[in-house]
């Protein structure tokens, strides 16, 4: 069964795999080939999006179970779908009550004895052989003296035994260690594996890896083949019964060898099974071909899709650098990523630094440790990857070698004064065969930690301070494509993708985007009009100074107004709520400012419904409809014709105005979407007035046609997209230039145009951008397009056209987009 698109749904309690399977006929009907469900084992109780997993051998129950997974992929397969099904190997729940997760439970029981203790990461030399766990309100000795632990008896596991009780948290007793009745719970808890302190300590105390600073996901080390095995043995199972059909892989970074576990599952999964990763890529960097994967999950080509469209002429990127210098924001990016990273190490990521630490000071005895610890602060800031490829007990790639040698180039340029530090620290960020266990052991930690740094000081911290242009603070996004963005970069990225991933995913919304791609869609539109971006910007600094609310943040809500719309006012505090905290100047998560935070959400309450700004944006969203129009349709034409699988997210084949997680995991309204979808193809696509269905309005009637069409196209000629090159279109003049991004795919002849028995076969595309200054400069005019000789079809609107040069402004016509297909 070929992958040709996939279709995101997010599974919780209350939508389990029988309201998924209630979609099927309509997903069909879009076009979708697989399903693509978010993680399904057994998660926490309450679990909203699965990533908590405490019981690898069973399918989730508040899902429906295996049985209600057994019928949603005999259903699916009644439709000719796959199910793809998100993987999470790197961690497991660490939540209470404890004994939900059994293999935990072993091991707060039996520690090092325990017959799952390897199966977490954990530091046991640091915890003088004992599991931190700094979940106490205040210290231990004034937590006691409360009387809030006490000693109870709780049947566990079939089992009555005894256990300390502190709230919800439930933990074991070892055996031999209960005590007499006269014995204290302090006595008792001295003779335990666990440690028990307070949360703020977690410093001193910690010493489990997690997933990145939640101290409720503990690492597992699937590594280690016997964990592995038990914890992928179900889905392992379900693929070989053919109920998955392929496998993505959550956080594959936060693993001690990431390509060394994508062969292990190669090997154990079904032949031709496959696998995408989660994996963010920074600037340059490519997924290495040596891993045994179809790609990644999308997000570089999200980012090679913003470069094409975003704005970068001097007019706009001149007048929107301006605004946010006034703002007074940081003026680059960079500084702000390298305060926001060194705030995460010194804030969140303190255990982590002193486990590296710990290692290094084994590996190398004769430093002095305080400049030790300053000089891994210093790598763990430098580093520009996610992870630097090095694999352990492997002779160093030229790709890894070049990361750890950038690494160390920038920590020395920023601490000269820890030359020797940082010299002492090289040979042992490269695990050696005969290498003392300390200096692998640092290696590896190293490795998995660049990732929390990045994705906390870049994703969660700095994309909510810096605001230029929000559009571009995405997950593997670049806020300054405004600088260097250009349809040649999406061009690059597409060959190698062609080349080298051509079943690579390729995303616009996930559930991890900080907007979904057409909030975005409306903020680049209004970017490409400097006057309605400068009114904004200006109204907006005019309000911060009348207001204790610093400028920054203004800068954000505005943005933010002009890409919702007029959403109800909780989702957007929550948002801001969320946003305030991340940026950690003003207010945080732990011991933030609610004085701050009301001002803010009072401030917001008011331009939504009155004022200025709120005229302004009003304006700015009226003067510029037909631009976001434009970007809307195009970024998701480029997206369901680029090389690889298009991966649309729940409810996104509508315009789908939604902000980070939790409010991309809004229900979705279906019985309006099959609604719209019948009209759709009713009033068919030959230029006609789209309909409107209930709150559709006519732009979701067109973005449903396009998704509907070219996924339709995609399942039914396959050949045309996953077997066919890539070809830019090369501009004949300045115009075409600035304001045509278009591509042709042509199939090659390969394997699947002979299993169908199609020799001959062309895709062209074609996308408007810059709309705005097109419209100023007259249009398209005269300006033509060469097409190969014979018949093209604009699938999207119907129209023919004969080979040769064809007027531009005839193509774009009907809609700024145009998808021509050649047979």
């Amino acid at each position: 069964m070929n992958v040709t698109g996939t279709y995101r749904l997010q599974m919780h309690e209350a939508f389990g795999f029988d309201d998924a399977r209630a979609q099927l006929p309509y997903l069909a009907s879009l076009g979708v080939s697989h399903l693509y469900l978010s993680p399904i084992l057994q998660a926490a109780e309450g679990s909203m999006h699965g990533y908590d997993v405490v019981d690898h051998e069973r399918i989730s129950d508040a899902l429906g179970g295996r049985e209600g997974f057994e019928r949603l992929a005999a259903t699916a397969k009644d439709f000719d779908m796959g199910i793809v099904v998100d993987v999470v190997p790197n961690h497991m729940a660490f939540v209470a009550p404890e004994y939900v997760n059994r293999p935990l439970w072993q091991v707060l029981k039996d520690g090092r004895d325990a017959p799952t203790a390897d199966w977490f990461d954990i530091d046991w030399r640091a915890g003088g052989g004992r599991l931190g766990l700094p979940i106490l309100g205040g210290d231990l000795d004034t937590v006691i003296e409360a009387g809030e632990i006490t000693r109870e008896e709780q049947e566990i596991h079939g089992v009555r035994q005894p256990v300390l009780r502190y709230y919800e948290h439930v933990l074991p007793v070892a055996l031999g260690t209960e005590g007499d009745e006269d014995s204290s719970v302090r006595d008792i808890l001295d003779r335990q594996h666990y440690r028990l302190a307070s949360w703020r300590d977690k410093e001193s105390t910690l010493n489990y890896r997690r997933f990145f600073e939640v101290d409720e996901l503990i690492a597992v080390r699937v590594e280690i083949p016997e964990v592995f095995e038990a914890t992928h043995a179900l889905l392992l199972d379900l693929n070989r019964d053919g109920l998955i059909d392929g496998f993505r892989i959550d956080h594959p970074d936060g693993l001690a060898d990431p390509e060394g576990y994508l062969d292990q599952l190669r090997r154990a999964a079904r032949r031709g099974t496959p696998v995408w990763v989660e994996k963010i890529l920074e600037g340059t960097e490519q997924l290495p071909t040596s891993w045994p994967c179809a790609g990644t999950t999308g997000y570089d080509g999200m980012r090679a899709i913003t470069a094409a469209l975003v704005d970068t002429d001097p007019s706009v990127a001149t007048t929107i650098t301006r605004c946010w210098d006034e703002a007074g924001g940081e003026h680059t990016v960079a500084e702000a990523v390298d305060a926001a990273k060194r705030q995460v190490v010194a804030d969140s990521l303190g255990p982590e630094v002193e486990r590296l630490t710990r290692r290094a000071r084994e590996a190398v005895p004769e430093a002095d440790p305080d400049r030790l610890r300053e000089a891994i602060v210093e790598l763990l800031v430098a580093g520009e990857v996610y992870r630097a490829y090095v694999r352990p007990d492997e002779r160093l790639s030229p790709q890894a070698r070049e990361r750890l040698a950038t690494a160390f180039g920038a920590a020395l340029q920023a601490r000269p004064d820890l030359v020797p530090e940082l010299r002492a620290l090289a040979p042992i960020t490269v695990p050696e065969d005969d290498d003392e266990a300390a200096a692998a052991d640092f290696a590896v930690r190293l490795q998995q930690t660049w990732g929390p740094v990045m994705a906390k000081g870049i994703e969660d911290t700095t994309f909510y301070r810096w605001h230029r242009l929000v559009a571009l603070n995405e997950v593997g996004g670049d806020p300054e494509l405004l600088d260097h963005g250009s349809p040649a970069e999406l061009h690059a990225w597409a060959r190698h993708q062609a080349a080298d991933w051509p079943i690579g995913m390729v995303a616009l919304s996930t559930h991890d985007t900080k907007r979904s791609e057409d909030v975005r869609a409306r903020i680049l539109a209004v970017a490409g009009d400097p006057e309605s971006w400068a009114e904004c910007s200006r109204v907006c600094l005019e309000r911060a100074a009348e207001v204790d609310i610093d400028s920054p943040t203004v800068h954000l809500l505005w943005q933010t107004i002009l890409g919702v719309g007029r959403i109800p006012f909780e989702r957007l505090e929550a948002y801001l709520l969320k946003a305030l905290r991340e940026a950690k100047r003003h207010t945080a998560w732990v011991d933030g400012d609610e004085e701050y935070e009301r001002r803010v959400l009072d401030f917001a309450q008011r331009i939504t419904r009155e004022g200025r700004l709120h005229d302004a944006i009003d304006a700015a969203l009226a003067k510029n409809a037909d631009a976001m129009r434009a970007m809307v349709l195009a970024q998701k034409v480029l997206q369901l014709t680029l090389p690889g699988v298009p991966d649309t997210y729940q409810g996104c084949e509508v315009v789908e105005l939604s902000l980070v997680d939790p409010d991309n995991r809004r229900p979705v309204d279906y019985d309006g979407r099959v609604a719209l979808l019948r009209a759709v193809d009713e009033a068919g696509v030959e230029g006609r007035e789209l309909p409107t269905v209930g709150d559709l309005s006519a732009l979701d009637a067109e973005k449903m046609l396009v998704t509907a069409t070219l996924l339709r196209l995609r399942r039914e000629s396959p050949e045309l997209f996953l077997d066919a090159g890539y070809t830019p279109i090369e501009p004949s003049s300045p115009l075409l230039a600035d304001h045509l991004v278009g591509f042709t795919r042509t199939r090659s002849g390969g394997f699947l145009a002979e299993a169908f028995g199609r020799s001959r076969g062309r895709v062209t595309v074609l996308v408007t951008r810059a709309p705005q200054r097109l419209a100023a400069a007259g249009g398209w005019g005269e300006a033509t397009l060469p097409l190969d000789e014979g018949d093209w079809t604009d699938v999207l609107t119907g129209s023919t056209y004969e080979g040769g040069d064809v007027r531009v402004a005839d193509l774009l016509t009907v809609r700024p987009v145009a998808v021509l297909v050649q047979r």
